[in-house]
């Protein structure tokens, strides 16, 4: 993931940062707890899309 696009991509939801996970390829809302897909190397932005972390599941920084 290009960082670059990392500081100009924001949660569509809140408008918060997001981290991105490269093992899982997905870029992570901490705030809403949601986790947008990469697919082909593009981000996939659609709340719809988004898949919601478990309860127990840790946000990597």
């Amino acid at each position: 993931m290009d960082t670059k696009l990392l500081d100009i991509l924001a949660c569509p939801v809140c408008k918060g940062p997001l981290v991105y996970d490269k093992a899982a390829q997905e870029l992570i809302c901490k705030a809403d707890r949601l986790a947008y897909p990469i697919r082909d190397g593009i981000p996939v932005m659609l709340e719809d899309e988004a898949r919601t972390l478990a309860v127990d599941e840790e946000v990597k920084s």
